[in-house]
Protein backbone atom coordinates (compact mmCIF):
# COMPACT_ATOMS: atom_id res chain seq x y z
CA UNK A 1 0.00 0.00 0.00
CA UNK A 2 1.57 3.61 -1.19
CA UNK A 3 2.29 5.87 1.79
CA UNK A 4 0.40 9.57 2.15
CA UNK A 5 2.58 12.41 2.37
CA UNK A 6 1.59 15.45 4.01
CA UNK A 7 4.54 18.69 2.91
CA UNK A 8 4.42 21.32 5.42
CA UNK A 9 6.09 24.23 3.36
CA UNK A 10 5.34 23.84 0.49
CA UNK A 11 8.75 25.78 -0.91
CA UNK A 12 11.54 25.83 -2.77
CA UNK A 13 12.15 22.40 -1.43
CA UNK A 14 8.43 21.19 -0.52
CA UNK A 15 7.09 22.23 -3.63
CA UNK A 16 9.72 20.40 -5.36
CA UNK A 17 9.85 17.09 -3.40
CA UNK A 18 6.61 17.01 -3.33
CA UNK A 19 5.36 17.64 -6.83
CA UNK A 20 7.71 14.76 -7.84
CA UNK A 21 5.73 12.42 -5.59
CA UNK A 22 2.87 13.32 -6.77
CA UNK A 23 3.78 12.92 -10.07
CA UNK A 24 5.30 9.71 -9.61
CA UNK A 25 1.48 8.84 -8.04
CA UNK A 26 2.31 9.31 -4.26
CA UNK A 27 -1.38 10.71 -2.25
CA UNK A 28 0.27 13.74 -1.26
CA UNK A 29 -1.70 17.11 0.45
CA UNK A 30 0.09 20.38 0.60
CA UNK A 31 0.19 23.07 3.22
CA UNK A 32 0.28 26.60 2.09
CA UNK A 33 0.20 29.69 3.01
CA UNK A 34 0.33 32.92 1.03
CA UNK A 35 -0.41 31.56 -2.83
CA UNK A 36 -2.85 28.73 -1.58
CA UNK A 37 -5.48 30.35 -3.64
CA UNK A 38 -3.08 30.52 -6.59
CA UNK A 39 -2.33 26.58 -6.63
CA UNK A 40 -5.76 25.92 -6.03
CA UNK A 41 -6.72 27.38 -8.96
CA UNK A 42 -3.92 26.52 -11.33
CA UNK A 43 -1.71 23.69 -9.83
CA UNK A 44 2.22 24.00 -9.47
CA UNK A 45 4.49 24.52 -12.08
CA UNK A 46 7.89 23.40 -11.98
CA UNK A 47 11.17 24.36 -13.88
CA UNK A 48 13.82 21.98 -13.84
CA UNK A 49 17.00 21.11 -15.03
CA UNK A 50 15.74 17.29 -15.91
CA UNK A 51 12.39 18.74 -17.51
CA UNK A 52 9.51 21.59 -16.89
CA UNK A 53 6.37 19.76 -15.82
CA UNK A 54 2.78 21.51 -14.54
CA UNK A 55 0.71 19.46 -11.85
CA UNK A 56 -2.89 21.48 -12.79
CA UNK A 57 -4.70 19.89 -9.86
CA UNK A 58 -3.21 18.85 -6.23
CA UNK A 59 -4.25 18.45 -3.14
CA UNK A 60 -3.79 21.99 -1.38
CA UNK A 61 -5.13 22.97 2.06
CA UNK A 62 -5.11 26.62 4.06
CA UNK A 63 -5.12 24.98 7.43
CA UNK A 64 -3.42 22.34 8.91
CA UNK A 65 -6.61 20.78 10.57
CA UNK A 66 -8.48 20.29 7.12
CA UNK A 67 -5.49 17.91 5.61
CA UNK A 68 -6.00 14.27 5.88
CA UNK A 69 -4.22 12.24 8.40
CA UNK A 70 -0.87 11.23 6.58
CA UNK A 71 1.78 8.51 6.81
CA UNK A 72 4.81 11.27 6.41
CA UNK A 73 4.49 14.76 7.15
CA UNK A 74 7.69 15.94 5.63
CA UNK A 75 8.48 19.51 7.36
CA UNK A 76 10.29 21.84 4.69
CA UNK A 77 9.38 24.72 6.74
CA UNK A 78 12.18 27.17 7.78
CA UNK A 79 13.50 26.50 10.63
CA UNK A 80 12.64 30.00 12.24
CA UNK A 81 9.25 29.31 11.41
CA UNK A 82 9.06 25.87 13.38
CA UNK A 83 7.34 27.64 16.31
CA UNK A 84 4.45 26.54 14.36
CA UNK A 85 5.08 23.00 14.78
CA UNK A 86 2.83 22.63 17.92
CA UNK A 87 -0.50 23.50 16.05
CA UNK A 88 0.59 21.73 12.53
CA UNK A 89 1.80 18.42 13.02
CA UNK A 90 -0.34 17.01 15.12
CA UNK A 91 -3.66 17.26 13.07
CA UNK A 92 -1.47 16.05 9.95
CA UNK A 93 0.33 12.85 11.12
CA UNK A 94 -1.28 9.42 11.66
CA UNK A 95 -1.24 7.76 15.22
CA UNK A 96 1.80 5.70 13.95
CA UNK A 97 3.34 8.16 11.44
CA UNK A 98 6.33 9.54 10.46
CA UNK A 99 7.85 13.03 10.56
CA UNK A 100 10.44 13.37 7.73
CA UNK A 101 12.64 16.52 9.09
CA UNK A 102 14.33 18.21 5.62
CA UNK A 103 15.92 21.49 7.00
CA UNK A 104 19.16 22.57 7.16
CA UNK A 105 21.34 23.40 10.82
CA UNK A 106 21.54 21.26 13.80
CA UNK A 107 19.01 20.53 16.46
CA UNK A 108 15.50 20.53 15.19
CA UNK A 109 15.04 17.07 15.62
CA UNK A 110 15.04 17.54 19.28
CA UNK A 111 12.63 19.95 19.19
CA UNK A 112 10.36 18.17 17.09
CA UNK A 113 10.34 14.96 19.59
CA UNK A 114 8.99 16.87 22.28
CA UNK A 115 5.73 17.24 19.94
CA UNK A 116 5.72 13.51 18.55
CA UNK A 117 8.05 12.05 20.37
CA UNK A 118 11.76 10.29 19.54
CA UNK A 119 10.74 7.51 18.19
CA UNK A 120 8.54 8.99 14.86
CA UNK A 121 11.43 11.06 13.56
CA UNK A 122 13.55 10.45 10.27
CA UNK A 123 15.91 12.98 9.80
CA UNK A 124 16.39 13.76 6.21
CA UNK A 125 19.35 16.50 4.45
CA UNK A 126 18.47 17.82 0.87
CA UNK A 127 21.54 18.60 -1.64
CA UNK A 128 19.35 21.05 -3.66
CA UNK A 129 19.93 24.42 -5.45
CA UNK A 130 16.40 25.34 -6.02
CA UNK A 131 14.01 28.84 -5.71
CA UNK A 132 10.50 29.53 -5.55
CA UNK A 133 10.19 32.61 -8.07
CA UNK A 134 6.56 33.02 -7.73
CA UNK A 135 2.68 31.27 -6.45
CA UNK A 136 3.20 27.76 -6.90
CA UNK A 137 6.00 28.30 -9.24
CA UNK A 138 9.23 26.61 -8.37
CA UNK A 139 12.58 26.99 -10.70
CA UNK A 140 15.32 24.01 -10.01
CA UNK A 141 18.71 24.95 -10.96
CA UNK A 142 21.20 21.97 -9.81
CA UNK A 143 21.25 18.73 -7.94
CA UNK A 144 18.59 17.27 -6.05
CA UNK A 145 19.56 13.67 -3.72
CA UNK A 146 18.46 13.03 -0.59
CA UNK A 147 19.77 11.40 2.58
CA UNK A 148 17.85 9.90 5.06
CA UNK A 149 18.84 8.85 8.77
CA UNK A 150 17.23 7.41 11.94
CA UNK A 151 16.55 10.07 14.80
CA UNK A 152 17.83 9.38 18.08
CA UNK A 153 17.82 11.13 20.94
CA UNK A 154 21.59 10.00 22.44
CA UNK A 155 22.79 11.15 18.93
CA UNK A 156 23.52 7.67 18.32
CA UNK A 157 23.74 5.66 14.77
CA UNK A 158 20.69 3.75 14.23
CA UNK A 159 21.08 1.84 11.40
CA UNK A 160 19.13 1.79 8.19
CA UNK A 161 15.37 0.22 9.16
CA UNK A 162 13.03 -0.82 6.72
CA UNK A 163 10.83 2.68 7.11
CA UNK A 164 14.10 4.34 5.97
CA UNK A 165 13.97 1.97 3.17
CA UNK A 166 10.15 2.12 2.63
CA UNK A 167 10.28 6.33 2.52
CA UNK A 168 13.40 5.90 0.50
CA UNK A 169 11.76 4.09 -2.08
CA UNK A 170 8.86 6.28 -2.51
CA UNK A 171 11.62 9.17 -3.09
CA UNK A 172 13.57 6.81 -6.11
CA UNK A 173 10.02 6.09 -7.54
CA UNK A 174 10.05 9.77 -7.98
CA UNK A 175 13.09 10.11 -9.64
CA UNK A 176 15.11 11.43 -7.01
CA UNK A 177 18.48 10.01 -5.69
CA UNK A 178 18.24 8.73 -2.20
CA UNK A 179 21.20 8.22 0.44
CA UNK A 180 20.64 5.86 3.68
CA UNK A 181 22.48 6.76 6.39
CA UNK A 182 23.17 5.14 9.99
CA UNK A 183 24.14 8.34 11.33
CA UNK A 184 21.75 11.85 11.53
CA UNK A 185 24.54 13.58 13.80
CA UNK A 186 27.43 12.88 11.12
CA UNK A 187 25.10 13.63 8.03
CA UNK A 188 23.94 17.11 9.57
CA UNK A 189 27.80 17.86 10.43
CA UNK A 190 28.80 16.99 6.95
CA UNK A 191 25.91 18.90 5.69
CA UNK A 192 27.03 22.23 7.61
CA UNK A 193 30.00 21.91 5.38
CA UNK A 194 28.88 23.15 3.00
CA UNK A 195 26.15 25.81 4.43
CA UNK A 196 27.98 27.57 7.17
CA UNK A 197 30.45 28.97 4.93
CA UNK A 198 28.68 29.67 1.74
CA UNK A 199 25.00 30.80 3.47
CA UNK A 200 26.95 32.78 6.07
CA UNK A 201 29.33 34.55 3.53
CA UNK A 202 26.56 35.25 1.18
CA UNK A 203 25.18 37.67 3.41
CA UNK A 204 28.02 38.83 4.81
CA UNK A 205 29.88 39.83 1.58
CA UNK A 206 26.83 40.01 -0.50
CA UNK A 207 27.76 37.03 -3.23
CA UNK A 208 26.83 34.47 -5.28
CA UNK A 209 28.60 31.19 -4.38
CA UNK A 210 30.66 31.73 -8.28
CA UNK A 211 31.81 35.33 -6.46
CA UNK A 212 32.95 33.29 -3.39
CA UNK A 213 34.90 30.86 -5.72
CA UNK A 214 36.73 32.76 -8.20
CA UNK A 215 37.96 35.68 -5.15
CA UNK A 216 41.04 33.92 -4.00
CA UNK A 217 40.73 35.53 -0.88
CA UNK A 218 37.02 34.53 -0.07
CA UNK A 219 37.98 30.77 -1.55
CA UNK A 220 40.23 30.64 1.25
CA UNK A 221 37.90 32.21 3.58
CA UNK A 222 35.37 29.32 2.57
CA UNK A 223 37.95 26.37 2.84
CA UNK A 224 38.67 27.74 6.54
CA UNK A 225 35.65 27.79 7.76
CA UNK A 226 34.68 24.07 6.35
CA UNK A 227 38.14 23.16 8.35
CA UNK A 228 36.45 24.75 11.50
CA UNK A 229 33.01 22.64 11.05
CA UNK A 230 35.41 19.77 10.68
CA UNK A 231 36.88 20.32 13.76
CA UNK A 232 33.41 20.85 15.48
CA UNK A 233 32.06 17.35 14.09
CA UNK A 234 35.92 15.65 15.69
CA UNK A 235 34.76 17.57 18.96
CA UNK A 236 31.40 15.82 19.31
CA UNK A 237 33.12 12.44 17.69
CA UNK A 238 32.18 12.42 14.04
CA UNK A 239 35.07 12.51 11.05
CA UNK A 240 35.00 14.29 8.01
CA UNK A 241 37.33 13.16 5.78
CA UNK A 242 39.75 16.57 4.14
CA UNK A 243 38.68 14.74 1.14
CA UNK A 244 34.73 16.06 1.83
CA UNK A 245 36.28 19.50 1.94
CA UNK A 246 37.77 18.84 -1.57
CA UNK A 247 33.94 17.46 -2.57
CA UNK A 248 32.04 20.50 -1.74
CA UNK A 249 34.49 22.69 -3.33
CA UNK A 250 34.54 20.70 -6.52
CA UNK A 251 30.88 20.28 -6.11
CA UNK A 252 30.25 24.45 -6.06
CA UNK A 253 32.72 25.25 -8.23
CA UNK A 254 30.53 23.04 -11.29
CA UNK A 255 27.68 25.14 -9.45
CA UNK A 256 25.79 27.21 -11.81
CA UNK A 257 25.56 30.96 -9.90
CA UNK A 258 23.48 30.53 -7.12
CA UNK A 259 22.01 32.86 -4.59
CA UNK A 260 21.38 30.77 -1.62
CA UNK A 261 18.19 30.62 0.04
CA UNK A 262 20.09 32.61 2.97
CA UNK A 263 20.62 35.32 1.03
CA UNK A 264 17.16 35.67 -0.22
CA UNK A 265 15.86 35.64 3.54
CA UNK A 266 17.97 38.50 3.77
CA UNK A 267 17.07 40.36 0.62
CA UNK A 268 13.32 39.73 1.28
CA UNK A 269 13.61 40.94 5.30
CA UNK A 270 12.75 37.48 6.10
CA UNK A 271 14.14 35.78 9.65
CA UNK A 272 17.40 34.27 8.89
CA UNK A 273 18.02 30.54 9.83
CA UNK A 274 20.84 31.47 11.51
CA UNK A 275 20.35 30.01 14.99
CA UNK A 276 19.87 26.15 13.63
CA UNK A 277 22.77 26.90 11.09
CA UNK A 278 24.95 28.55 13.53
CA UNK A 279 24.09 29.43 16.48
CA UNK A 280 22.97 25.47 17.49
CA UNK A 281 26.31 23.98 16.01
CA UNK A 282 28.55 26.69 17.95
CA UNK A 283 26.70 25.58 21.26
CA UNK A 284 27.27 21.58 20.38
CA UNK A 285 31.16 22.42 19.63
CA UNK A 286 31.36 24.91 22.64
CA UNK A 287 29.83 21.78 25.35
CA UNK A 288 32.41 19.48 23.63
CA UNK A 289 35.26 22.24 24.59
CA UNK A 290 35.96 23.39 21.49
CA UNK A 291 36.07 27.13 20.42
CA UNK A 292 35.26 27.83 16.12
CA UNK A 293 36.23 31.79 15.50
CA UNK A 294 35.56 32.30 12.35
CA UNK A 295 32.45 30.84 12.78
CA UNK A 296 31.76 32.64 16.04
CA UNK A 297 32.27 36.00 14.33
CA UNK A 298 30.23 35.05 11.32
CA UNK A 299 27.33 34.09 13.17
CA UNK A 300 27.27 37.08 15.50
CA UNK A 301 27.68 39.37 12.59
CA UNK A 302 24.54 37.74 10.95
CA UNK A 303 23.28 38.19 13.98
CA UNK A 304 23.72 42.30 13.88
CA UNK A 305 22.61 41.74 10.20
CA UNK A 306 19.19 39.66 10.44
CA UNK A 307 18.24 41.99 13.19
CA UNK A 308 18.74 45.05 11.83
CA UNK A 309 17.43 43.90 8.94
CA UNK A 310 14.02 43.12 10.46
CA UNK A 311 14.02 46.57 11.99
Amino acid sequence: MSRSYAIIGTGALGGFYGARLHRAGMNVHFLLHSDHEHVRRHGLRIESKDGDFVLPRVNVYGRAEDIPKCDVVLIALKTTQNHLLPALLPPALKEKGVVLIIQNGLGMEHDVARIVGPHRIVGGLSFLCSNKVGPGHIRHLDYGAVAFAEYSPEEKPRGITERLRAIGGDFERAGIEVELIDDLTLARWRKLVWNIPYSGLSVALNATTDELMKNPMTRELVVKLMREVVAGAAAVGRVIPESFVEKMLGDTDKMPPYRTSMKIDYENRRPMEVESIFGNPLRAAKAADATLPRIEMLYEQLKFLDERNRG
